[in-house]
């Protein structure tokens, strides 16, 4: 069977370096794709804001490749008229009193003059991040640099607690802002976590962290790896569809 995903709407995808941007028609609908060609083992579907992409062996021909397209033809249709209507997320205003997620509890946003500083309360029946601000203006930087902060720490002791229990050593921890992407692996480089995660509750944090953890025992999707995961996250099943909602409603300004 074709690996088939949904990461985390649609158009004539761009094609990178290595890769083709091509069509093909299926049923009464000429569907735009991108060809990527890797050394794997299996042709791979995959659909997001960008469209359709094509992951295939360097032995697969085009025909391979294109068959298996029309043989899924319904379920990328499918997935393309979700992506299509999709609501864009609304861009927040940061104002006095905004709340924001913050694990499994809400932020209360407070605004005050001062010199681009922040002021946390967690421990308050209502947490609250005071924003001491220059200017109404540098309200995104301030409140975006105090949340990675918070999330660089959470994600470290996440990352301290749950690499001793796969028997690897603990990876170096970087952040990204990707749109779609929670998490990401790479041997040599360690592990890269959307510090936006800081806004979904700590058992999803958790989900993304071991599965990222467990790509330095097996880099790849297969029944080896979710193997991995479910010894130390048995209800990864759940827990990848939750943050699938949760993606869909997490705070942009």
């Amino acid at each position: 069977m074709p690996r088939r995903s949904e990461a985390l709407g649609p158009g004539a995808p761009p094609a990178a370096t290595g890769e083709t941007s091509r069509t093909i028609v299926i049923g009464e609908r000429t569907v735009s794709y991108v060809l990527r060609r890797a050394r794997r083992r299996t042709i791979g579907l995959s659909i997001d804001h960008r469209g359709l992409r094509v992951g295939a062996p360097t032995r697969a021909s085009l025909d391979d490749v294109e068959a298996l397209l029309l043989q899924h033809g319904e379920w990328v249709g499918k997935k393309l008229d979700e992506w299509a209507g999709r609501r864009a997320p609304q861009a927040l205003a940061i104002a006095e009193g905004l709340q924001l997620p913050l694990l499994d509890d809400s932020l209360r946003i407070r605004l005050a003059l001062g010199a681009n500083r922040c002021v946390w309360n967690l421990q308050a029946a209502e947490p609250t991040l005071t924003l001491c601000l220059r200017t109404a203006a540098d309200a995104p930087r301030v409140l975006e640099k105090a949340l990675r902060e918070k999330a660089r720490e959470l994600f470290g002791e996440r990352l301290t607690a749950y690499a001793p229990l796969l028997g690897v050593e603990l990876p170096r921890l970087s952040l990204s802002a990707a749109r779609t992407r929670w998490g990401s692996c790479n041997p040599r480089t360690g592990v890269r976590l959307n510090w936006r995660l800081i806004h979904f509750p700590l058992a999803i944090v958790d989900y993304v962290v071991v599965h990222e953890l467990a790509h330095l025992l097996e880099m790849n999707h297969g029944p080896r790896f979710w193997a991995l995961v479910a010894r130390l996250y048995p209800t990864h099943r759940a827990a990848r569809q939750q943050l699938k909602q949760l993606a869909a409603d997490c705070p942009r300004w």
